[in-house]
């Protein structure tokens, strides 16, 4: 039986045995489950600074955990190796959320972690294991923090919210054209963001790609939105690099940067730049 799964805005219709575009979420016998429920493809204890986060515990480390799978195509993803793989594709040892956030406490007392970031492939296409291991994490006393690209529908927000200290989002641009060139929705992305920033700490970051996201115009209209919410919301400008298939660009001038930063800071209070 065909099963339609309700994570996101692609609402893939699957067959039995087949794998939805993200790579993670598969029809098993009429039923959508997540393929990539407690697979592990990546684990490092990182600076919170990284995710990035700038004005969430600054200074803290924090243990980042990542799987396989996304749910968009972006042709300059960084970490492609494990967002565009599927089941099997990769190395992706189980680790149940119990031993993982035995593990966030262990480097608690080793190194002073902080909590758990789920991170580097898009963390909601696996939500559950979000879900299950966030909640022994807070009982814990500890943090949760999501690095995501807020393509997730709004019922897996609010089951999560509860569940998480803060966010880091990616805002990919402010055009519905280039959201669809990358397989995703912008709209979809700005209710995400909306809703997130009334319930945790949300930082938002936005690569700058040479020829695709890096007008004056579109950089205004996005800070304005931005504003419209809440104009302290930390903005992140970063600089694009070579990757994936688009290794035929050049990396993002600086100066550019800057003049987008400067555009945006006419409405924001928190704009810095990253990858400089």
């Amino acid at each position: 039986m065909k099963t339609t799964c309700q994570i996101c805005m692609h609402r893939c219709t699957l067959s039995p045995g087949q794998t939805g575009l993200c790579g993670a979420r598969k029809n098993e016998n009429g039923k959508i489950v997540c393929a990539n429920y407690g697979r592990i493809t990546s684990l490092a204890l990182d600076p919170i600074e990284k995710k990035p986060l700038k004005h969430f515990r600054p200074g803290s480390l924090i243990l980042s955990v990542g799987s396989y799978g996304c749910n968009l195509r972006c042709p300059f993803c960084q970490n492609h190796e494990i967002s565009m793989a599927g089941e099997g594709d990769v190395h992706s040892p189980y680790v149940p959320p119990q031993r993982l956030a035995d593990l966030a406490l262990e480097w608690k007392e080793r190194a002073g972690n902080i909590g758990i970031a789920y991170t580097y492939n898009e963390p909601l296409v696996g939500w559950e294991y979000v879900r299950d291991t966030a909640r022994l994490v807070k009982e814990n006393g500890m943090a949760n923090v999501l690095v995501t690209n807020g393509t997730a529908a709004p019922e897996i927000l609010e089951e999560l919210l509860p569940l998480i200290d803060a966010m880091n989002i990616d805002l990919k641009g402010f055009r519905a054209e280039y959201y669809r060139k990358l397989g995703g929705d912008l709209d979809t992305v700005k209710t995400f963001i909306a809703r997130a920033v009334t319930a945790c700490h949300v930082e938002l970051t936005t690569l700058i790609v040479p020829g695709e996201n890096d007008s004056l115009e579109e950089m205004e209209a996005q800070a304005r939105w931005i504003a419209d919410l809440n104009p302290e919301i930390p903005l992140h400008i970063t600089r694009f690099f070579p990757q994936y298939h688009m290794l035929d660009r050049k990396p993002t001038e600086i100066q550019s940067l800057r003049q987008l930063a400067e555009t945006a800071g006419r409405y924001l209070t928190n704009v810095s730049l990253g990858n400089v």
